[in-house]
C-alpha cells in the first residue's frame, strides 16, 4: 500500500503574512475616516477654505487612483512586499506630517502622501492574497475585508473625543502607529533568510488552486491580457460605480440629514454605522464567491438595498432614519466580492497584480467624480432630489456591468474560464 504524503497544515508557515495581510486591512481607510469628524477642528485651526475642504472630500478616491495604479510597476521591479512596507511607511510619515501642517496647503499635501501609501495598499493586497494563500483566497480576503471596515468605522467614533481632550493634531497623528505595526510582518517577510522563503513557497505550491496555471507572459503580455480583457473593463466599472456611491454617501450623508432637520452632531454617528454595516458581508461575502459560479445574485440583492436606502433619504429622511441607514450600509457590501474576485478570475499572482491595478486604478478615477459632481448637482439645483436621482441612476450602471464582471472567467486560464464551470454560452 502506497504512502501519500500529509497534506500542509492550511495556515502553517503562512500566519506571519496572515498577520501582515489583516493589519495593512486595518491601515486602509484611517486617513479618510479619521478627518472628517474633526474637520471644523482643523478647517478653524489651518485656514481651510471651502474650496479646499471640497478638494479634501475628492482627495482620496483621486489618490487611490493615482497611486494605485503606480503601484503595479513598482512592484514588478521591486516586489511585492517591499512595496508594502513602502507603501505603510509612506502612509504612517503623510499622518504624522499632516498632524504636524500649519498651513492649508500643507495639511492638503501631506494628507496626498498619506493617502498614496493607503492607494498602494489597496492594490498591492489582493496579489498578495493570490500570491501566499491561492487555496484560501475567499477567507483571507473576508478576514482584511472586515478588518478594512473596522478601519472605516473606528475612527470616526475615535476622533472626536480624542481631539477634544488633547487636540486636534493628536486626533490625526495616533493612527500613523497602525501603519508602522502593519508594516512589521512584512518586513519580517521581506528579511527572512533563503531556506525560509523556500519553504515557505513550497507550501504555496503544494497547496490545492481553485484555478489552473497559465504560461507565464510576462509584464507586457500580463498588462495586455488585463486591458483589452471585457472582464477586466466590466469589474473595473462595477468597482468604480460601487465606490463612487460609498464616497458619495461619506461625502454628503451628514448634510443631506442636516438639511433634512436633523440635529449636526448625528453624522458621524450615522457614518460609523454606514460603515459597521460592511462587516456581516465582509464576512461571507468572499466566501461565496470562491464558492459560488457566479455572485452576481449577492450583488443584486446588495444594490436593492441600496436603491431602497436612496429612496427613503428621497421620500422621508428625517423619518425612518435608522432603516434608511441600515439599507445603505448594506448596499456596498459588493466591494469584498471584489476584491476577492481579484484573485479568483486570474490564473497567476502577476496578473492578479495588473488586475487590482487596472480595476481599482480606472475604478477609484470614476469614483472620484462622485463627490464632485454630486455636490456641484446639488448647488446647482438647491435640494438633494436631482442628485439622489442621479445616484439611483447609476445603481442601474453597476448592476449592468456586475452582470459581466461575475461570470466564471478567468485571466490567462485556459480558454478563459473558470475550472469546473460549464462552458459559456456566446
Amino acid at each position: 500500500m502506497t504512502a501519500h504524503p500529509a497534506a500542509p497544515a492550511p495556515w502553517r508557515g503562512r500566519l506571519v503574512v496572515l498577520l501582515g495581510v489583516v493589519l495593512v486591512g486595518l491601515n486602509l481607510r484611517i486617513a479618510v475616516a479619521a478627518v472628517s469628524p474633526i474637520l471644523d477642528m482643523v478647517r478653524d485651526d489651518v485656514a481651510l477654505t471651502s474650496a479646499q475642504v471640497g478638494l479634501l472630500g475628492t482627495v482620496p478616491v483621486l489618490s487611490f487612483a493615482v497611486f494605485g495604479s503606480l503601484a503595479t510597476p513598482v512592484a514588478r521591479r521591486v516586489g511585492l512586499e517591499p512595496t508594502m512596507v513602502a507603501a505603510l511607511v509612506l502612509s504612517a510619515v503623510g499622518e504624522v506630517l499632516r498632524a504636524g501642517a500649519g498651513t492649508a496647503p500643507a495639511f492638503l499635501a501631506w494628507s496626498v502622501v498619506a493617502l498614496a501609501g493607503m492607494g498602494m495598499g489597496n492594490v498591492l493586497l489582493p496579489p498578495l492574497v493570490k500570491r501566499y494563500f491561492p487555496d484560501r483566497i475567499g477567507p483571507v480576503t473576508a478576514a482584511y475585508s472586515v478588518a478594512l471596515s473596522v478601519s472605516t468605522a473606528v475612527p470616526p467614533l475615535v476622533a472626536l473625543p480624542v481631539a477634544q481632550a488633547a487636540g486636534w493634531r493628536w486626533s490625526v497623528g495616533l493612527w500613523a502607529a497602525v501603519g508602522v505595526v502593519a508594516a512589521l510582518p512584512w518586513v519580517v517577510v521581506v528579511v527572512r533568510s533563503v531556506a525560509a522563503r523556500a519553504h515557505l513557497r513550497e507550501l504555496v505550491r503544494r497547496a490545492p488552486r481553485p484555478a489552473a496555471s497559465a504560461v507565464t507572459t510576462g509584464a507586457r503580455g500580463d498588462a495586455r491580457v488585463v486591458w483589452r480583457s471585457p472582464l477586466a473593463w466590466a469589474m473595473a466599472v462595477t468597482f468604480g460605480m460601487n465606490s463612487l456611491g460609498t464616497y458619495t454617501v461619506f461625502a454628503w450623508l451628514p448634510e443631506i440629514l442636516v438639511d433634512a432637520g436633523l440635529p449636526s452632531d448625528v453624522g458621524g454617528r450615522w457614518l460609523a454605522l454606514f460603515a459597521i454595516l460592511g462587516l456581516p458581508a465582509s464576512l461571507v461575502g468572499p466566501v461565496l464567491a470562491a464558492r459560488l459560479r457566479s455572485p452576481f445574485p449577492l450583488v443584486v440583492g446588495f444594490v436593492v438595498c441600496w436603491a431602497a436606502g436612496y429612496v427613503g433619504l428621497l421620500t422621508s429622511p428625517a423619518h425612518g432614519t435608522a432603516v434608511w441607514m441600515v439599507l445603505l450600509g448594506i448596499g456596498p457590501s459588493a466591494f469584498p466580492i471584489l476584491l476577492a474576485l481579484i484573485g479568483l478570475r486570474t490564473a497567476t499572482p502577476a496578473l492578479a497584480v495588473v488586475l487590482s491595478g487596472m480595476v481599482q486604478g480606472v475604478g477609484y478615477a470614476l469614483a472620484g467624480l462622485g463627490p464632485l459632481g454630486i455636490g456641484l448637482l446639488y448647488d446647482a439645483t438647491g435640494d438633494w432630489t436631482a442628485p439622489l436621482l442621479v445616484l439611483l441612476t447609476l445603481l442601474g450602471v453597476l448592476v449592468g456591468a456586475a452582470w459581466r464582471a461575475c461570470r466564471p472567467e478567468v485571466l490567462g486560464g485556459p480558454g478563459e474560464r473558470a475550472p469546473g464551470s460549464p462552458t459559456l454560452g456566446r
